[in-house]
């Protein structure tokens, strides 16, 4: 019996790829009685139903989480929601800033709001590594969204409805994701951009994603963040794995982008625990009687970046991993 089996579960921006991924995974291995697909695109939605085959426990509610109204309808007797509703681009964000503050953040308070209302008893929201001492808007959306979501335990008044984050890299294969663009310029002869030789970044598979968040719901106290202990990758090794001898060429670093990512700060490692696969920051200020997990202190001074990783994949595991996403 699985984590959701017999629940009711809803998930914003269920038509992305980590929430067709998370459906799926579901309906195939935990029975719930009913999962809600949250999201703003009709055609997305249609699509997803013909690819899931149609399953009677999925519904499909037309929404954004801009609007809190129809956020407390969808909630009505969920029992789980994971907020992976978000814009992404790191680039647009620098063009449209308040966007992304009245999607990432507003949003995320009508989660907050409407599970609360609901009576939902357990919320997880998506984060990124770009919420770690972030630069760019996007970022620093996230991290406010963070914010949001751990001290909506404070926030939640009498309600038993509990609030945590899962923050992690990028996602191979995800939509957005480099590989399929550099496989599309790959395929063409083209060499591959590569906007700085230097950069690293942390890499995490989409099956992979969605057994921590699964795994991090059940232990969930309220208000941690957890954060996977997962590989780095150099930008130039899976350039030269997905287009061996194919070459390079330069190209200006986007605006907002870091040479490498950080998933914990230094600030941040006061407050954490590691455990056997995982790290935990903890509440800031756990108002309540805390019944999260356990763990070892990180040593003093500790930071969680994708260039002092001590976990990397050789080119060899990034060609086997770009080549599973063609089967």
């Amino acid at each position: 019996m699985g984590f959701f089996s017999g629940a009711e579960v809803l998930v914003t921006g269920g038509t992305g790829s980590f929430g067709q991924a998370f459906v799926r995974r579901l309906v195939e291995t935990d029975s719930p009685s009913r999962v809600v697909v949250f999201s703003r695109d009709e055609l997305k939605q249609s699509e997803m139903r013909l690819a899931l085959d149609n399953p009677h426990s999925v519904r499909y509610f037309i929404g954004d989480v801009r609007d809190r109204r129809r956020l407390t309808r969808a909630m009505n007797g969920i029992d789980y929601v994971v907020h992976a509703a978000a814009l992404k681009q790191v680039d647009t964000a620098e063009y449209n800033p308040f966007e992304y503050v009245a999607t990432n953040i507003g949003g995320s308070q009508n989660v907050v709001d409407a599970s609360i209302d609901a009576g939902v008893k357990k919320v997880i929201a998506l984060s990124t590594d770009k919420a770690s001492s972030p630069i760019n808007l996007y970022g620093a959306t996230k991290l406010v969204a963070d914010k949001v979501f751990q001290s909506a335990n404070n926030y939640s008044g009498r309600q038993d409805t509990r609030f945590s984050v899962v923050r992690y890299g990028n996602v191979m294969g995800s939509r957005g994701s480099v590989v399929p663009y550099f496989k599309n310029l790959a395929e063409q002869g083209h060499p591959l951009p590569i906007t700085d030789p230097r950069m690293t970044r942390f890499w995490i598979s989409l099956d992979q994603a969605v057994d921590f968040v699964v795994s991090s719901f059940s232990m969930m106290g309220g208000g941690e963040i957890f954060v996977p202990k997962i590989p780095s990758m150099k930008i130039t090794d899976l350039a030269d794995a997905i287009f061996p001898g194919g070459g390079t060429v330069p190209s200006e670093i986007r605006p907002g982008e870091k040479l490498h990512e950080e998933m914990i700060s230094e600030d941040d490692s006061r407050r954490t625990i590691e455990l056997e696969d995982r790290y935990v920051i903890l509440p800031t200020i756990p108002n309540w009687t805390y019944g999260g997990p356990s763990g070892t202190e990180v040593p003093d001074g500790f930071g969680y970046r994708s260039d002092t990783n001590s976990d990397w994949l050789t080119k060899e595991e990034l060609r086997a991993f770009s080549n599973a996403l063609d089967t």
